[in-house]
């Protein structure tokens, strides 16, 4: 019993001395957990400290990015400002205006007189029938416009017709078949050709100058050689063309304001030749319309600008009145 109780305490004595080594061992290895635990704190605190350092160089970097991308913006809305300064400072094309200097000069280049002459032939055709005749006239600027007819009446060729209009009244001479004197207001121009005839208007008619123009300009078309316009007076709308190069009047169209009228006239200019100061259309063809239409072909034979009236209104006597 004694031996076993002794070798019982040898085996525990040993397996005691293995315990020991064992804890001697892991007490080691406890150290050296710990040092390296003490290396990796040492290490995440360089980490963090260089962790930070990138931080703040970051930061750093990017408010100067920030500050260079508020520089280069400054500098670019300084430029962009100093542009629309630019922009502001060119004059800017107003083709309105530009209209609008063009009918100044047409208005300009207005034949201005103080007496006119001239020889026209005069071809018309109506609905019903056509004719020719050859007209005198002689204008006194704002006084007097004297127009003499010669042609085939009631098939003799003779002067068939004399009219004198001054700025209020109207007195035609018949000589041909039933001779009379006629007497009437300038209101008599409008009766008879429909349209609103002053003395002013049919004096530009007959000088050439554009009628019935208008400040009001509603549109046009530009292009390389003419202008096209259209203006809306208190009776007309008035599509009026030009020559750019200078301002002649080519072709003018009037179309009544109001519908239920429906008048029209056409006008074509051509054949301008140098008269004094001016060009002066020699060819032009009038065409009016409401319930029917005529055609007036006038071509100046002869037209002088200044020179004292050539041809007078003589007042017949015996003849009846109307």
């Amino acid at each position: 019993m004694r031996v076993l109780t002794i070798k019982k305490i040898i085996i525990l004595v040993s397996i005691y001395s293995n315990i020991s080594l064992t804890l001697k061992k892991l007490a080691a290895c406890s150290l050296q957990l710990i040092a390296c635990t003490s290396q990796l704190i040492a290490q995440n605190k360089k980490l963090a400290a260089c962790t930070l350092q990138l931080a703040a160089l970051l930061f750093l970097f990017s408010c100067k990015t920030v500050k260079k991308v508020e520089a280069i913006q400054e500098a670019i809305t300084k430029k962009d400002t100093a542009q629309v300064v630019v922009i502001k400072e060119t004059p800017v094309v107003d083709s309105a205006a530009i209209v609008a200097d063009i009918m100044g000069k047409v208005i300009q280049n207005k034949i201005d007189f103080q007496t006119f002459n001239a020889k026209i032939k005069v071809d018309y055709e109506g609905a019903e029938n056509k004719d020719n005749y050859t007209v005198y006239l002689s204008m006194r600027k704002d006084s007097v416009i004297i127009i003499r007819v010669k042609g085939s009446f009631l098939g003799i060729s003779a002067e068939g017709l004399q009219v004198k209009i001054n700025k209020d009244s109207v007195t035609l001479v018949r000589k041909v078949g039933e001779k009379y004197i006629l007497n009437r207001s300038i209101s008599y121009l409008q009766e008879v050709t429909e349209i609103p005839f002053d003395f002013a208007t049919l004096q530009d008619l007959l000088i050439g100058n554009p009628i019935f123009m208008s400040k009001n300009l509603v549109s046009y078309k530009n292009s390389n050689t003419q202008l096209l316009v259209v203006m809306v007076g208190e009776l007309f709308k008035h599509l009026i063309n030009l020559d750019k190069n200078d301002n002649r009047v080519l072709y003018s169209k009037l179309d009544d304001v109001d519908m239920q009228r429906n008048r029209t006239c056409d006008i074509t200019f051509g054949g301008y030749q140098p008269l004094g100061d001016y060009m002066f259309a020699t060819n032009r063809k009038i065409s009016m319309a409401e319930k029917a239409k005529l055609d007036i072909y006038l071509d100046f034979k002869e037209f002088t600008l200044n020179d004292p009236l050539k041809y007078n209104f003589e007042l017949p006597k015996n003849y009846k009145r109307k």
